[in-house]
């Protein structure tokens, strides 16, 4: 459905363009701070000048981690500390609905890298047959494997009325210059044979909520949402979440969608603006002060 906004996305060089705007930023994190291989330098370094402004930052990610983990690969990449106020992730709401599940038996869809997530918590792995819910966490092989790998597992789920948590919304990813899929398309899939799917991130409020209650408590002082901005490189999560939540949309172009925008023309990029679910207020090539 193409986007109700009757406004046309307007063109910044620079988030210093609009950076008066906002007393908070949420921004995305791949695709934006780094590409899963090496942080982008200048959008580190508008990240550091938000919070010399006197900007909030809250890194809101789709990983399904812990926000310790996401902190210790943004180190590994070099980007400081000075980038970002706090950081919540997928992965923290996610554990909240594990929690809620406490020692119920869970298959989990995904790599063991994720394991992290559920570290601590009271949830039982088992078999497929032998599930009451279904952890997804990502593809068990995302160079190799696609959702309907999984189809026949799927429609054993789906048959048996299991609910799935899906602990990352995105739907692939950039990696190194390489589109990879998430845990959103096997999500997505299993909604389409009619299975129940709660999702953790964004574009859904949960994540949300949370950075803005860290900012808050940050700032010791109510933000008003006509003050918060949302940075993101996908229209699905990124742009729609913001748009949901009352924030500033403000794409980065360079992401998931680059081969459609980033050799376009503006007219172009209002066009395929028009036919998405959703138009973001902003955009911009890479995110740069």
């Amino acid at each position: 459905m193409p986007s109700s906004k009757l406004t046309a996305t307007l063109p910044l060089s620079g988030f210093s363009e609009i950076a008066d705007r906002f007393d908070l930023c949420l921004c995305d994190v791949w695709g934006v701070v780094h590409n899963g291989v090496a942080a982008f330098g200048e959008a580190v370094e508008a990240l550091v000048a938000m919070r010399q402004r006197g900007i909030t930052v809250v890194l809101v990610t789709n990983a399904p981690r812990p926000n310790a983990g996401i902190a210790l690969q943004l180190a590994g990449l070099g980007v400081p500390e000075s980038a970002w106020d706090a950081i919540v992730t997928s992965g923290d709401v996610c554990r909240a609905l594990i929690q809620a599940r406490a020692g119920q038996p869970m298959f989990r869809l995904g790599p063991d890298r994720d394991l992290p997530l559920i570290a601590g918590l009271d949830a039982p792995e088992v078999g497929p047959e032998q599930a009451g819910y279904v952890l997804c966490t990502g593809l068990f092989d995302d160079a190799t494997d696609t959702a309907g790998t999984y189809a026949d597992l799927l429609a054993g789920f789906a048959a048996r009325g299991l609910e799935m948590i899906c602990a990352n919304p995105d739907l692939v990813v950039e990696r190194g210059g390489l589109i990879v899929p998430c845990a959103g398309s096997v999500a997505l899939a299993y909604e389409e044979i009619g299975g129940r799917v709660v999702y953790a991130g964004k574009p859904h409020a949960p994540i949300y909520e949370a950075a803005l209650a860290l900012a808050e408590a940050k700032r010791g002082a109510p933000i008003a949402r006509g003050r918060i901005c949302g940075i993101g490189d996908a229209i699905r999560t990124d742009i729609a979440g913001a748009d949901a939540f009352g924030a500033t949309g403000i794409m980065v172009l360079a992401g998931i969608h680059a081969q459609d925008l980033m050799e376009a023309s503006w007219d172009q990029r209002h066009g395929w603006f028009a036919r998405q679910s959703h138009r973001p207020d902003y955009a911009l090539p890479h995110l740069v002060w």
